[in-house]
């Protein structure tokens, strides 16, 4: 429910402060990082990660760095409700085929089916109240940023599920974040940061300390005792969320094919929850 305020907050920024959104996702790395680095110290001890995970908890920082760059991207083209539900909707159903692939969790009719209902229901969503004229470059534009923080978001959930064998989930969460915020320094170099920062500052430790430190935190403490698809099935409330939000407070529309799409998309993730048959 919280990674749900993101989109709103990320609009809020985009007003008040005029961030744009890889400064928003960079001070959000940066901020989460050091809450982490402190909070791995103080609980754990020094920072230690498996020789054999080192390599993994790299691919996780630049997962997230470009899930920053391709999700708050997407929101600012597309909107809040349209960008949370194909990034994070579809990212479930990508999740459960990596899953079945790297980590040898079932692939069975009942995930395939809920694939199909996927594909069919993004593809809906992603038309949505819109005409073959209102297909613009700076909708597809966002369409494809949000597939692909889709993408790298599934990508981040099989890597930490395989990384939680044999390393604790706060020192993988703080060194994968430092991770993140080198990777993202660059952008905090901009002109124009110092201003955007003063301006929204209070937004954005909101968004690094709660949203980002204090949600990866739990999310990886889950992670560690649950297959990669059914933690991918539980963070289906910050899309939820984050709809109500832009439907509500931003006025935001989906349409007759967006509402059906979105409904399969829940469709095929209950599916996937479904129990097998005995």
């Amino acid at each position: 429910m919280s990674w749900g305020t993101t989109g709103s907050v990320t609009a809020v920024l985009a007003a008040l402060a005029g961030a744009g959104a890889l400064v928003i996702g960079a001070t959000r790395m940066l901020i989460a990082a050091v809450l982490l680095a402190i909070a791995a110290r103080w609980i754990v001890g020094p920072i230690r990660v498996d020789p054999a995970d080192r390599w993994r908890c790299v691919a996780l920082g630049l997962c997230l760095a470009a899930f920053q760059a391709t999700y708050f991207g997407a929101v600012t083209l597309i909107g809040i409700a349209i960008a949370a539900l194909i990034a994070i909707c579809g990212a479930p159903l990508l999740i459960a085929g990596l899953a079945a692939v790297a980590l040898g969790e079932p692939f069975t009719a009942r995930v395939g089916g809920a694939l199909a209902l996927g594909v069919v229901g993004t593809a809906l969503l992603i038309v949505g109240p819109r005409s073959a004229a209102d297909v613009s470059p700076r909708f597809v534009a966002g369409v494809l940023l949000a597939l692909a923080a889709s993408l790298v978001y599934a990508l981040y959930v099989v890597l930490a599920k395989a990384t939680l064998t044999r390393t604790a989930p706060l020192p993988l969460a703080a060194a994968s974040f430092a991770v993140a915020a080198l990777a993202l320094a660059p952008v905090l170099a901009g002109a124009d940061v110092g201003r955007q920062v003063a301006l929204g500052w209070p937004w954005l430790l909101y968004l690094g300390a709660v949203t980002t430190a204090g949600a990866y935190t739990i999310y990886t403490i889950g992670l560690r005792d649950v297959p990669a698809a059914a933690a991918g099935i539980a963070s289906l409330m910050e899309p939820l969320t984050a709809t109500l939000l832009g439907v509500v407070l931003f006025g935001e529309r989906l349409g007759a094919a967006g509402a059906v799409g979105a409904a399969l998309l829940f469709g095929a993730l209950g599916l996937l929850l479904a129990r097998e048959p005995a």
